[in-house]
C-alpha cells in the first residue's frame, strides 16, 4: 500500500514525524507537506503564483517534499504531478497539534488536505490530537495507525473521507473509539479590542464554549469524555431536501 502523508503544521512538525514512523508498518509512505505552518487556512489553494517544491534529505537521501503552499496544494500537486505515474492508495493528513472537531472542521487545513484526497477518489483520513504543552504524538500515532489500518481493510471505505480526533486522555490510558457525527454547535465568536503602540485598534479572537450544548452523540461531546472519535465526512455541500422542493417555488430569472 502506498500512503501519501501530509499535514498543516509543516514538514518538520513532530506529529508528522511520529505518524510517518507508524504508517510505515502499513506500507510505503511518501511525505509531501507544507514548508511552513498552515494552520487554519482551510481549503486554500495556490493558483496566482507558482508553487516551489524542495526535496528534504535525511541520512543522505530524499525524505520528503516541502511545498511552499497549503495542505490542499500538497495533495493536489502530489496526485496531479509528483506521484501521477505511481498513484497512492491512501491519503493521511496529520497528526495535527490540536483537535479538529465540530465546526472547526470547516476551518482546518488538516481536514482540507484529506478532502482534497477524497476529491481524487482516494481514501483519506485527517488525524488530530488534543493540544497540550507535552503532547504525546508517539502514543497518538499508534492509535491512528490502528484505526487507519482498520479503515484501509474495509471495501466500503474506498474513496471515503474520515476525520479522526484523539484526546489527551486516550494517550494516557486505553479509551473507546466512538463513531459519531460532527458537532454543529456554534462556538463563541467574540473579540477583544486592543491597541498597538501606535494607537491603532486591532482585534484578537477569543475562544469560548458553544452557546447551545451540542448533541449528546457528537465528536465534541465524546472527546470531552476522553474517547477517540471517528467521523465520516463528505464534501458535497448540496442541501438535497431543499433542492427537491425548489422546482415548486416557480422562481423566475
Amino acid at each position: 500500500m502506498r500512503i501519501l502523508l501530509t499535514n498543516d503544521d509543516g514538514v518538520f512538525a513532530p506529529g508528522l514525524a511520529a505518524l510517518e514512523q507508524q504508517l510505515r508498518h502499513l506500507g510505503e509512505v511518501i511525505v509531501v507537506a507544507p514548508a511552513t505552518e498552515q494552520s487554519g487556512v482551510g481549503h486554500t489553494i495556490t493558483f496566482l503564483t507558482p508553487l516551489t517544491c524542495k526535496s528534504i534529505h535525511r541520512d543522505g537521501r530524499h525524505w520528503a517534499w516541502a511545498v511552499d503552499g497549503s495542505p490542499a496544494d500538497c495533495v493536489k500537486l502530489s496526485i496531479g504531478e509528483l506521484l501521477k505515474d505511481n498513484p497512492v492508495d491512501l491519503v493521511v493528513s496529520g497528526i495535527n497539534n490540536g483537535l479538529n472537531a465540530g465546526i472547526n472542521v470547516l476551518y482546518s487545513g488538516t481536514v482540507a488536505a484529506a478532502i482534497e484526497g477524497a476529491f481524487f477518489g482516494v481514501t483519506s483520513i485527517a488525524v488530530s490530537l488534543e493540544y497540550s504543552e507535552d503532547s504525546d504524538f508517539q502514543a497518538a500515532a499508534v492509535i491512528a495507525r490502528n484505526v487507519i489500518g482498520g479503515i484501509a481493510k474495509q471495501p466500503d471505505a474506498r474513496g471515503g473521507l474520515f476525520n479522526l480526533n484523539i484526546p489527551t486522555a486516550a494517550t494516557e490510558a486505553p479509551k473507546d473509539l466512538r463513531i459519531v457525527p460532527m458537532g454543529l454547535a456554534q462556538y463563541g465568536h467574540s473579540y477583544e479590542k486592543r491597541q498597538d503602540p501606535a494607537g491603532r485598534d486591532y482585534y484578537w479572537a477569543l475562544w469560548s464554549e458553544p452557546n447551545q450544548p451540542p448533541a449528546e452523540q457528537a465528536d465534541v461531546t465524546e472527546l470531552r469524555r476522553g474517547n477517540v472519535t471517528l467521523t465520516p465526512l463528505k464534501f458535497d455541500l448540496t442541501e438535497q431536501k431543499t433542492l427537491e422542493k425548489m422546482p415548486q417555488w416557480n422562481l423566475k430569472g
